[in-house]
This record gives structure tokens, sequence and C-alpha cells, in this order.
């Protein structure tokens, strides 16, 4: 197990995306790739680390609005094979992105130093538990995902609309803050405690720019923030491109993202938002 001693504030720590599924919205899942994609995926991370990512997040169960959830024992068969790979090959701790208590259990004795639960212990609170027990970070993603109001394009991808907040950041943080209770009561450490507010996940392309520009309010919770702009479908349906063609609105939506206090940000391309995080803190982090 990699871990490693994050100095918050000093700069932005930058983490690796690697999709151990065949239906990323972003196009990269490694499965559909066929042939040996656990030796793909591996090598991923591996290139993923060497362009300066400080974490590698593996994840096998596609969180985009459409997709189809998977069951245990197959998001099992997809990550726990990854996990032991990079646990041999990088220094970089290996984060498990996952709901569910018993992959985080299996991930954590496979390699992984970090939880990544994106249903904020709302799908299976006893993620909680397995943190606690293992001493690790538990980053928990805000998230009020309903397929009802997902709505599909072929050429952009999926979006959410009709989500309803009152203040959006006052919900997202009082959200945040009972996840961040049921953690602490299950024996999380406070130091050991990361929030991400969820970009793209139950909420609107509006509400996605507004979480952006007033991120820094969520710095009051008094944790580190981790946010996830890449590639995601609200800078698709901004600029009317796909995918594959994300990069410049990725790093316009990382480089704010970071002038406005995130620690951390989960990325595709590595190599390219590793600089991007290198010269905004070099500005902003005076």
């Amino acid at each position: 197990m990699n871990k490693m001693k994050f100095n918050w504030g000093s700069r932005t720590f930058v983490m690796g995306i690697i999709n151990a599924t065949p239906d990323s919205f972003s196009g990269d899942g490694l499965m559909a790739q066929g042939g040996n994609w656990v030796g793909s995926a591996v090598a991923q991370g591996i290139r993923q680390a060497k362009d300066g990512a400080d974490i590698l997040d593996v994840g096998g169960e596609s969180t985009r609005p459409s997709s189809t959830p998977v069951s245990l024992e197959e998001e099992l068969a997809r990550v726990i094979p990854v996990i032991e790979g990079l646990a041999k090959q990088v220094t970089v701790p290996i984060s498990i992105d996952t709901y569910k208590s018993e992959v985080a259990r299996q991930a954590i004795r496979a390699g992984a130093s970090i939880i990544n639960d994106v249903w904020a212990l709302k799908a299976d609170s006893a993620i909680a538990d397995v943190a606690a027990k293992y001493k690790v970070p538990l980053i928990l993603m805000h998230n009020r995902s309903k397929p009802k109001n997902a709505q599909e394009s072929e050429k952009l991808g999926a979006r959410y609309v009709g989500m309803e907040y009152g203040d959006l950041m006052s919900d997202i943080k009082r959200e945040l803050e009972e996840s961040i209770e049921r953690a602490l009561q299950a024996g999380v450490a406070r130091e050991n405690i990361i929030v991400d507010p969820g970009i793209g996940f139950g909420k609107t392309v509006e509400q996605n720019l507004e979480l952006i520009f007033r991120l820094r309010e969520l710095k009051t919770l008094g944790f580190p923030v981790l946010v996830g702009p890449s590639r995601k479908s609200f800078l698709g349906y901004t600029l009317n491109v796909p995918p594959e063609d994300r990069l410049e609105a990725t790093a316009a939506a990382v480089t704010l993202c970071i002038e406005r206090g995130a620690d951390i940000v989960r990325v595709h391309d590595v190599k390219a938002m590793k600089r991007v995080a290198t010269l905004t803190d070099a500005i902003v982090r005076r």
C-alpha cells in the first residue's frame, strides 16, 4: 500500500483517471479496447505516474448518467487485477473509485490506499467503517444523480436537466456535512476526509458552471477539496464539442478550480493538466 503525506495548500495534487470499464463517458473505457485490457490499464497508470500524477484513481463502474450498474463480482473482477498490477509498478498512492464497501475493502488489501466514494456514504455507509479500520483517506462526493433527469445526446453525451436546488452551494455543503458526520462517527479521522462537490453529478450545465464560480465557498467546510471537471458534459454542451475534444475546456475549468481553492484535480489528460496546475500554482500560491 503506497501512502503519501499531503501538504495541503502547498500545491495542487493531480489525480489520474483509470477507467477499467467498457462504457466510460469520456471514451477511455479500457475494457472496450479488448485484448489484455488489464495490461493496458496498468501501462496507462505507469504512464500517468511518469507524467506527474500524484494519485491514480481506478474505477470499475461507469458513473455517466445513463450507465448500467454492475454487480459486486463484476466490479471486483475489473478493479482488483489492475490495482494489484499497479501496486507492483508505481510508488504513487492508488485510489479506488467505488461506492461498495466490499470493493473498497478488497481494493485496499490489493494495494489501494485511498477510497473515493461517489455517493458519500449514502449508497453504502459501511465504506466509512473500512476507511476507519485501515486509516486511509476517504473522499466524499456530493451526488444527486437520478436517471429520470438524464438526457442523452449522441454527440455530447448525457446531461442532467430539471435538477432543483434551494441554493446550490448551501445545499451541497449541507449534504456533504451529513456525510462528514457519518464518517466521523464511524471513526474516520478528520485529517483523512476530503470533499468533492460532484461536478456533473445531478447538476445541470448551468449549475456546474455556477459550482465552479462559487467553489471557494466549499472551503468553509474546513476540508481539502477535490474537483473532477475533466471532459465532463457541461463543457461539451457549453462549447458544442464531444468528449475527445474537450482538452482546452478542461484546462480552463481546472485553472479556475485551482484559483478558487481546489487541492486535487481529477483528470484524464495528466501530462497537460499537470502543466496547467503547475503554472496556475505559480501564479496563485505565492
